[in-house]
């Protein structure tokens, strides 16, 4: 009986490829809890604007994320990733000098931009240097290292932050993105062919048939947007020690669904993934919102976690499957759009709403849209589907 071995893996390239977006996502996400207690507490910025700030980099993920697809598939990946990469570190610099709003508005749009374009072109890379029989499960540890940076970085940010402060913490970031680039560097991208320029269309980015799906998932990216800007400063008002121990139990419930929410789409069971995850997350904010104590503030961050792991997934499988193949990436896209709206959304009025009223107030709000998001979907977004399906 003859076996026929399967490639290998980790190669050094998709090792670096890791490596680089795990350090990428970590620096971004040490200055995710961060800015808010900065802004608010060292420049004396009223709450009610903070989600202007933290919006503007959700804002430019919008307007660059449709043409990031077009840009890495016409030119080299490789030397995409590394242009916007090493920007990206070179942001870091312009929070040394943002000294008003205004500047601080400005670098986070930057920054947005070169985030945008270096996920875009660092995820594609990763499907590059992957052997075709293993893509999926290549790129299901690519995105783990994503899941751990997630958990990794406001840890240890708000520690950071707490013990040695704003600057100090950009330095670490800039020392993380630094040795991501050095990453980038070793990878050895597979030789593509000349690619023909393409008319620049609409429907290249937004899937017409998915408009009630997208206006759905508003609903629960809203909730998602008030995560990790506000979650450090309302743990800090209900006396948590380092609130960045919610981020490792949400991170750690998106990597546990991961285990079995796939498995429920790939047999035909969506409907009941995506109506199970916004029950979760309703409660979960419901109880995030109303019962002040570690415990509570862990396990909700848990199913927060969950719920959202199962979700986005079955979510963006929705657009996938109303979309012709050759329809990929603008259901991608327009998935995508939808995701980064929301998380803008969630961010600006997140601000306004604590500034006025309170964080328990937004975290009910949160968990009553995530409610909606139910009827909506089951009424209406399920339905539209089925009439339109392709697959």
């Amino acid at each position: 009986m003859e076996f026929t071995s399967k490639p290998k893996l980790w190669s050094l390239s998709y090792l670096n490829v890791c490596l680089a977006n795990f350090l990428m996502a970590c620096s971004f996400n040490l200055l995710m809890p961060s800015i808010p207690l900065y802004i608010t507490e060292q420049m004396g910025v009223a709450q009610s604007k903070t989600g202007i700030v933290l919006a503007s980099y959700a804002i430019a993920l919008m307007f660059v994320r449709p043409f990031s697809g077009y840009i890495v598939d016409l030119y080299s990946r490789k030397k995409v990733l590394l242009l916007a990469f090493s920007c990206y570190v070179l942001i870091f610099l312009g929070y040394f000098w943002a000294t008003t709003i205004l500047l601080f508005i400005i670098v986070r749009f930057l920054h947005g931009i070169t985030w945008g374009l270096s996920t875009v072109s660092s995820s594609t890379l990763a499907i590059d240097v992957v052997p075709t029989e293993r893509r999926a499960e290549g790129i299901g540890y690519y995105g783990t290292f994503m899941n751990v940076a997630m958990a990794i970085g406001p840890f240890i940010a708000i520690h950071i932050y707490n013990s040695y402060g704003f600057q100090i913490l950009l330095w670490c970031a800039i020392t993380m993105g630094a040795l991501g680039i050095i990453a980038v560097s070793l990878i050895k991208a597979p030789q593509r062919p000349s690619v023909e320029r393409q008319k620049l269309s609409l429907d290249r980015f937004f899937l017409v048939k998915g408009w009630p799906i997208f206006l759905n998932q508003l609903l629960p990216c809203f909730a998602w947007g008030t995560i990790g800007p506000f979650v450090a400063q309302y743990g800090k008002q209900i006396n948590i020690p380092n609130a960045g121990i919610f981020f490792l139990f949400w991170a750690g419930g998106i990597i546990a669904s991961r285990v079995f929410a796939g498995k429920l789409v790939d047999r035909g069971k969506i409907h009941q993934v995506n109506v199970s995850a916004m029950a979760i997350v309703t409660i979960a904010f419901f109880a995030f919102a109303t019962v002040h104590n570690i415990y509570a503030f862990c396990i909700s961050g848990l199913f927060i976690g969950i719920g959202f792991g199962m979700m986005f997934p079955a979510l963006q499988t929705l657009y996938i499957n109303l979309a012709e193949n050759n329809q990929r990436g603008t259901a991608n896209s327009t998935y995508l759009i939808g995701f980064d709206l929301g998380l803008a959304i969630g961010m600006l009025l997140g601000g306004f709403i604590t500034g006025y009223a309170s964080f328990e107030t937004l975290y009910l709000i949160a968990s009553g849209l995530c409610m909606l998001s139910i009827f909506i979907y089951w009424l209406s977004s399920r339905i539209i589907f089925e009439k339109n399906r392709l697959r």
